[in-house]
C-alpha cells in the first residue's frame, strides 16, 4: 500500500491528511510526519499503517489534553478522568443526520499522553494544590478545612495537601474574618450565623473568638 498524498488540513494547518492508494486514511501532526518518516510514494505494510493510525490518535488527543491542562491547572485524577472519557465509544450525528458511533482511543494511548503531560510538568499535584489554595475564593474567604476537603475530592494526596497548606500565606483567622465581613449583615440570629460558619468548615472555637472580637 502506497502513500499517495499528504495535504494540509483547512481547519488546522498544524495537521495534514494522509491518503493511501488514493483514499484518506488518517491525519498526523506535521512533526509526526517528519518523526515517522511518512513520505508520498513510499509503500507501507498494513501493520505500519495501523501504527501510524495509533500515532494519529495520540497526536490529536495530546493536543486536546494539553489545551485542557492549559485552561487551568488540574489534578492528576482530573486529567486521568478526562483521558478515560476519551477511551469511551461516543455517538454522534453525521452531516446526513444519521446516528453513528465513534470509537475511543485505546487505554495505552491515554496512558502515554498522561505520562508525557507529567514528564513536561503540565500535570503536577504539588503545583495544582498550591494554585488551588492560593486562588480559591481569595476575596470571599474559605476555611482551610474546606480547602483540604476540596483537594481530597480531586484526588490529591493528603501529605501534599498538608504540606501546601502549611506553606500557604492563608490562615484560618483571616479567612474566617473575610467570611464574617461578607455574611455578618445577613444574619440577625447569631446562632444561625455560627451554624453557617461551621458548615463552611470553621471550628466552633475560632468562630466564638472571632465573634467575641466584634463586641
Amino acid at each position: 500500500m502506497k502513500i499517495t498524498s499528504i495535504s494540509a488540513q483547512a481547519k488546522n494547518p498544524d495537521r495534514v491528511n494522509v491518503s493511501v492508494d488514493g483514499k484518506y486514511r488518517f491525519s498526523l501532526d506535521i512533526s509526526q510526519v517528519v518523526d515517522l518518516g511518512v513520505k508520498v510514494g513510499k509503500e507501507y505494510s498494513e501493520a505500519e499503517l495501523v501504527e501510524f493510525e495509533t500515532e494519529s490518535q495520540f497526536g490529536k488527543l495530546y493536543g486536546q489534553a494539553l489545551e485542557y491542562c492549559l485552561m487551568r491547572p488540574h489534578s492528576s485524577r482530573e486529567v486521568r478522568d478526562y483521558l478515560w472519557r476519551k477511551t469511551r465509544t461516543t455517538k454522534y450525528k453525521n452531516r446526513k443526520g444519521e446516528l453513528k458511533e465513534r470509537e475511543g482511543v485505546s487505554q495505552g494511548v491515554a496512558d502515554r499522553i498522561f505520562n508525557r503531560l507529567v514528564e513536561r510538568s503540565y500535570v503536577n499535584d504539588e503545583q495544582f494544590a498550591r494554585w488551588w489554595i492560593e486562588n480559591r475564593n481569595v476575596r470571599k474567604g474559605t476555611s482551610l478545612r474546606k480547602l483540604e476537603a476540596e483537594l481530597r475530592a480531586k484526588g490529591v494526596d493528603p501529605k501534599i495537601i498538608q504540606a501546601e497548606l502549611q506553606n500557604s500565606s492563608r490562615d484560618e483567622r483571616s479567612e474566617l474574618q473575610k467570611v464574617l465581613d461578607k455574611k455578618r449583615n445577613r444574619y440577625d440570629d447569631t446562632q444561625k450565623l455560627k451554624q453557617y460558619l461551621m458548615r463552611q468548615g470553621f471550628s466552633y472555637e475560632a468562630i466564638n473568638a472571632a465573634l467575641a472580637g466584634e463586641d
